[in-house]
């Protein structure tokens, strides 16, 4: 089927865009390359150098008339949403409503949303949390993603339109950019790679679920091929410092460097970690990368790079 992946030049969108082609279905992928990468587009897909808010995006569907869209393109820089909410809710927020027109006027059948997990839901008082926990994000970027999940509901009860959305942990691995908290694997590896020292923000106590890139593809894939439409939290339901993830890294890597740390940032939850049951359980998705299998094929991309620097 032919299928559209806003975002697609990206670390999530472009892994997922190549195990759509390699599954066989047709793969337009859009993205404004403001954070995606040109040469991170796979071969064989359409490829539409489009901003999410711009009209031109319904020529796009006009033209192309996707079946499933994957929307990944967003803003994911919680620090700046702290900063600058009103730049985050328009990509996040008025750039999804754009997606959603499109999809209910040229006759997208489903959306399979990224969400987030880990800005959610606030300081939780249970781990790991599942999709009944209350909701109340401590970050404008938390209050923007879970935002669309609203206006997904309301558009499969007014239009029809049919969605999943994937609530994803801190999610890593090959081409993943070294830009904010969520790359902290990418920079930490790209630093202790170039003999640097890597700076952790807070006292390494600070706890995340990270989950590796080729089982959120899967979740994906899953989501593309079942009838359910639903909610799921995604991740392995394990806590992980930064402190741990930092060594994960450092031992990968192969080095004797300490990190620096520095002062907590803005808009951060201090632990999150994801019980994902009901992606099991409906889905039938499970991770199966476990840590420190996935940090060393993280770094053996980061090392095989002719260029070891942060971007």
């Amino acid at each position: 089927m032919k299928v559209l992946v806003t975002g697609g030049a990206g670390f999530i969108g472009s892994n997922l865009s190549d195990q759509l082609l390699a599954s066989g279905h047709e793969v337009v992928i859009v993205d404004n390359l403001a954070t995606g990468k040109r040469e991170n587009l796979p071969p064989g897909a359409t490829f539409r150098e489009v901003d999410i808010r711009s009209e031109d995006l319904h020529e796009v569907f006009r033209l192309e008339t996707p079946e499933i869209v994957f929307h990944h393109a967003a803003h994911i820089d919680v620090t700046r949403s702290v900063r600058d909410p009103a730049y985050d809710a328009s990509v996040n927020i008025l750039g999804a409503l754009n997606v959603l027109e499109c999809c209910r006027q040229y006759g997208v059948r489903k959306v399979v949303y990224a969400g987030t997990g880990g800005a959610l839901f606030g300081e939780p008082s249970y781990l790991p949390v599942d999709e009944s926990h209350p909701v109340d994000p401590i970050s404008p970027y938390g209050v923007s993603k879970h935002t669309v999940e609203h206006y997904l509901f309301a558009y499969r009860q007014n239009f029809g339109l049919e969605y999943t959305v994937l609530r994803y942990p801190n999610v890593y691995g090959p081409r993943q950019d070294p830009h904010g908290e969520a790359g902290v694997v990418a920079i930490f590896a790209l630093q202790l790679l170039s003999g640097e020292r890597p700076t952790i923000f807070g006292d390494g106590t600070k706890t995340r679920d990270y989950c590796y890139v080729g089982d959120i593809v899967k979740a994906n894939l899953l989501a593309l091929n079942t009838p359910v439409c639903g909610v799921y939290n995604l991740g392995r339901g394990i806590e992980v410092s930064d402190l741990q993830i930092f060594q994960a890294v450092r031992d990968a890597v192969g080095v004797d460097i300490s990190p620096i740390f520095g002062e907590k940032r803005p808009g951060e939850v201090e632990h999150i970690a994801l019980d994902a049951a009901r992606a099991k359980g409906e889905l039938g998705w499970q991770w199966e990368v476990d840590l420190d299998e996935g940090v060393a094929k993280a770094v053996a991309f980061y090392r095989a790079l002719p260029e070891r620097k942060l971007q």
